[in-house]
C-alpha cells in the first residue's frame, strides 16, 4: 500500500508544484498594521445578574494594534486573517484575538468586509465593580478573569492614499458585546 501512495504522489507531484506556482502568482498577499481605538460594551444585564449594591461599569474604552494579510480571490473579492491586541480600561484589562475574513472591493481601494473567529477578553474586577485596584486585584485572586468565545463583525476599509487607509469596524463577541472600533493602517 505504501508502494502505491508512493507511486501515486511521484506521479502528482510534477502537476501540483506548477498549480501553487500560479496561485501565489494570481492570488496576491497584501499584509497590512493598523492602530485601533473603539469602545467594548460588555453587555451585562443588570436587571439579571445580583450585582449586590456596585453600580456595574461594563463599557471601556479600548486601543491597541491589529495587523493580517489579505489575498486577492479575482479582482472584486479578497479573503484573509487578521489577529488583534488591545489594551482597555474600566472593566477591560485587555483583549486579544484572531479572525478570517472575506471582503469586496466597492471601488477606489474601499473593501467590505465580514469576519468570524475567536476573542479573548481579560477582565478587570475592580473596574467591572467601579471600586479601586487596592480593594480587588485580581492578580492576587485565584480566579481565571480571561473570558473567551466567537466573533464576528463587519467593516469596511477606506484607502486614503496607496498605501494608507482608514477602518471602520463593529464586532460582536458571541452576540452579547458589542464593539466599535476606528483604526488606520499602513499596506506593504
Amino acid at each position: 500500500m505504501k508502494k502505491i501512495a508512493f507511486i501515486v504522489g511521484a506521479a502528482v507531484l510534477p502537476f501540483a508544484i506548477p498549480a501553487v506556482a500560479h496561485a501565489q502568482e494570481t492570488a496576491k498577499a497584501h499584509p497590512y498594521v493598523g492602530v485601533q481605538v473603539g469602545l467594548h460594551d460588555l453587555g451585562i444585564d443588570t436587571d439579571e445578574v445580583d450585582t449586590g449594591g456596585f453600580d456595574i461599569d461594563d463599557s471601556g474604552v479600548i486601543y491597541g494594534a491589529y495587523a493580517g494579510v489579505d489575498f486577492d480571490l479575482g479582482t472584486s473579492t479578497v479573503i484573509g486573517v487578521e489577529g488583534n491586541f488591545n489594551l482597555g480600561n474600566g472593566p477591560i484589562d485587555s483583549d486579544y484575538g484572531i479572525a478570517g475574513r472575506v471582503g469586496f472591493r466597492a471601488g477606489s481601494g474601499t473593501v467590505i468586509f465580514a469576519r468570524a473567529g475567536y476573542q479573548w477578553v481579560n477582565i478587570s474586577g475592580a473596574g467591572l465593580l467601579g471600586v479601586d485596584e487596592d480593594l480587588i486585584d485580581d492578580d492576587d485572586l485565584d480566579v481565571d478573569d480571561t473570558i473567551g468565545d466567537y466573533l464576528v463583525g463587519v467593516g469596511a476599509d477606506v484607502a486614503v492614499g496607496p498605501k494608507v487607509g482608514i477602518r471602520v469596524a463593529v464586532d460582536t463577541i458571541s452576540f452579547d458585546t458589542l464593539r466599535p472600533t476606528i483604526g488606520a493602517h499602513v499596506r506593504f
